[in-house]
């Protein structure tokens, strides 16, 4: 009797440290499976950090941590404070503004004046040649003035040189002796007399050739009489003036 139960005792010690050992090993074993796996999820975790400037003057930075697991992808947003601050309170925000500065290149930009078109698709200078062209003896280089002040005044610059022509004969020779003594381009009457005469003399030639264009304009072009045939009536009593006026019309267009 005494050895059965002694055995019995014996049976229940090995059991019993059995069952203990086990128990301690099931605990370890769990302890372990619970550091592997938050080893596990520490490694896949990826932790950033993303910095604007709008963060830094309100204070917080975006905290943006990324998990990954097998099954899916999270991003987890977190906003921390500012160490920099220590607290809550709004911070007035900061505008940063680029200054643009517009730059405009030119290359090779002329800097000389275009002439404009004055007269029958010329431009100044251009008609000032085309008349120098009829103009000879002592009116030969006079065609800028007769051009200039022509159309200043409204006066057609052909038909002003023209009558020149007419009255003058510079075109083809010497001019007459009113235009060389007096400095008579338009044989205007008047004074001071040229000689004791009724035409009219002039201190110099430029002053004859513009008191002749303020002639034409004052007396005919300002009443409407533009043309040789208008004008005709009135400045000769040749009735063939405006004929022969209009032949040294054509021949100066013509050069």
């Amino acid at each position: 009797m005494f050895l059965f139960e002694g055995g019995t005792m014996k049976k229940a010690n090995r059991l019993s440290l059995s069952l203990g050992f086990l128990g301690v090993s099931m605990i370890g074993a769990a302890i372990f499976l619970q550091y592997r796996s938050f080893q596990i999820e520490k490694e896949n975790s990826v932790i950033y950090e993303k910095v604007t400037m709008k963060d830094l003057s309100s204070g917080t930075v975006e905290k943006v941590s990324q998990k990954e697991n097998e099954n899916n992808n999270n991003i987890v947003e977190e906003k921390v404070e500012n160490p920099l601050t220590n607290d809550n309170t709004p911070t007035e925000e900061v505008e940063v503004q680029d200054e643009v500065k517009e730059i405009t290149t030119y290359e090779d930009v002329s800097t000389t004046p275009v002439d404009p078109i004055v007269y029958d698709g010329m431009t100044l200078n251009q008609l000032a040649e085309k008349l120098n062209r009829s103009l000879k003896s002592t009116i030969a280089g006079k065609g800028y003035l007769i051009a200039s002040y022509s159309l200043q005044l409204g006066v057609d610059p052909y038909l002003a040189t023209a009558i020149i022509l007419h009255e003058t004969g510079c075109n083809s020779g010497m001019c007459s002796n009113l235009v060389r003594s007096c400095n008579n381009v338009g044989g205007q009457k008047g004074g001071p007399s040229c000689g004791g005469g009724s035409y009219k003399a002039y201190p110099t030639l430029d002053e004859g050739i513009m008191g002749y264009i303020d002639n034409l304009y004052k007396n005919y072009v300002s009443k409407g009489l533009t043309t040789a045939n208008a004008m005709g009536p009135k400045y000769a009593a040749s009735t063939t003036w405006a004929s022969q006026v209009n032949n040294y019309i054509a021949l100066v267009k013509n050069k």
